[in-house]
């Protein structure tokens, strides 16, 4: 009887050891389950930062170079501006010149003395020149 008694107690007692061994592992797998599924999100979380952070910078130097091409553009166009208003004045220098000796220019002075206007002007028409001289009284009540 005492054979079946030891039998039965050494069967509940592996029965018990193999309770517990098997809920160690048990809580052993869910803790690392657990430690697997924090290690992932923080993973995911850091990847999220990198992706985010290449993709501001791509955007900064995209941003950079749109504002480069922006200027040297803006910059030709002005050189351009720049040339064409240079050869617009030397165009219209050569002009005034050749208007000036072909169709004559007035040139002349004005005073004010007292009541009177005197006027000395000099009228050229090519090689033919007149000079005017003209005192005006003006109509001042005193």
């Amino acid at each position: 009887m005492m054979l079946g008694e030891d039998k039965a107690a050494v069967f509940i007692q592996a029965w018990w050891r193999g309770t517990l061994v098997r809920r160690t592992l048990l809580h052993a797998a869910l803790r690392a389950w657990i430690i697997q599924c924090w290690w992932k999100q923080k993973l995911a979380k850091l990847l999220e930062k990198r992706r985010r952070a290449s993709l501001e910078l791509y955007a900064r130097q995209e941003w950079a170079a749109v504002q480069l091409q922006s200027w040297v553009r803006m910059w030709c166009v002005r050189l351009r501006y720049c040339r064409l208003l240079h050869a617009v004045r030397i165009i219209q220098v050569y002009w005034r010149w050749h208007s000036c000796h072909t169709r004559g220019f007035i040139q002349g002075h004005y005073s004010l003395k007292e009541n009177h206007l005197n006027l000395q002007l000099e009228i050229s028409l090519g090689s033919q020149a007149c000079r005017v001289q003209q005192s005006i009284p003006l109509p001042i009540k005193e």
